[in-house]
């Protein structure tokens, strides 16, 4: 149903309230409508019936400075090619003969490039940005691997840190320290307090529990993946992975992506345990949500199917652990 449709509908239930109570005041009233109205539209329904209450049909004006959709399309295609050039300048290269003469106005040029979303130089590149890459690779070669790729256990493990608050009762800052294996996405996460930034000293300790747990299952430390924190970049830390006789990886800036399984980790427990957990306490502690991140870590390795690429299904535990499920001693 369009807009007409309504409009003429409201029009006849009016001249059909008006001839029910037999009061054309008492009819506009109701409908919220003037008798002035009423009367024009009955002048013209007592000469041509009913169908005048229809709205006339009108083309909508061509105004004489209307920007045609080719013409459009022609400044978007020169915006594009050349990102650089403002309104002013544009309108300028338009108008020579070497582009066809075009007459626009700057400001019907800023007007086009508004439509469109493309009025800034920054957005111009950055859509030129976006589809580089798809032009410049041959059509038939395949996309690139955007994936993590881990075959075993303790091949690659990655550490960050994600501040939870400032809780009552807590001096300083708590922070969740977080370890995930990509291959099985089996998780390690403890809650430290530390005045301002995380400790150096709490990621060595989280670190050993790794390897320590990784070994009794059978598997070996070899790669720890890091962003460029100073509680990762100290030497305490640097050289406790040495001792486990792994190899560091940190991260480039800006690329939180390439530490992206623990980064979804860290969102998944902020959905599924920590939103839970602050919403059902007024005043949380932090050895409560300790308790807390406990039992959603048991449910998450032990009784959670995992539907990742590498995990298909499977529990964490299975694949560390393999059928014993063997639960490690903290």
């Amino acid at each position: 149903m369009t807009e007409h449709d309504v409009l003429v509908g409201f029009r006849l239930r009016l001249f059909t309230l008006a001839e029910e109570l037999g009061n054309v005041s008492a009819a506009c009233r109701a409908m919220g409508v003037d008798r002035s109205t009423y009367y024009r539209l009955k002048k013209k329904v007592d000469r041509w019936g009913l169908e005048a209450l229809r709205v006339r049909e009108r083309r909508r004006p061509r105004m004489p400075n209307e920007i045609g959709p080719h013409l459009e399309q022609r400044i978007v295609a020169f915006a594009l090619g050349h990102p650089g050039l403002g309104p002013r300048r544009i309108s300028a290269e338009l108008a020579r003969d070497k582009w066809g003469g075009l007459r626009i106005s700057e400001h019907g040029v800023w007007r086009v490039l508004c439509r469109v979303g493309l009025n800034t130089r920054s957005k111009r590149l950055a859509l030129i940005a976006r589809h580089q890459d798809r032009y410049e690779r041959k059509p038939d070669s395949p996309p690139p691997e955007r994936h993590i790729d881990a075959s075993e256990p303790g091949e690659k493990v990655q550490l960050d840190c994600f501040f939870v608050g400032r809780l009552s009762g807590t001096k300083g800052s708590v922070w969740q320290y977080t370890a995930i294996d990509v291959a099985s996405a089996y998780a390690w996460a403890e809650l430290r307090t530390s005045e301002r930034n995380p400790r150096a000293r709490h990621t060595r300790e989280l670190l050993h529990r790794v390897a320590s747990e990784l070994k009794a299952a059978g598997w070996k430390l070899q790669e720890v993946g890091t962003d460029n924190g100073s509680e990762f970049r100290s030497r305490e830390f640097g050289d406790e992975v040495k001792r486990l006789g792994a190899r560091q990886r940190f991260i480039k800036a800006g690329r939180p992506n390439s530490n992206g399984c623990v980064e979804r980790l860290q969102l998944t427990i902020l959905e599924e345990c920590w939103r839970p957990a602050f919403a059902r306490s007024l005043v949380p502690k932090s050895t409560a949500l300790q308790r807390d991140l406990d039992e959603y870590l048991n449910t998450y390795n032990y009784d959670r199917a995992h539907t990742g690429r590498l995990t298909n299904g499977r529990l964490p535990a299975d694949i560390v652990f393999g059928a014993r499920k063997t639960r490690p001693v903290r």
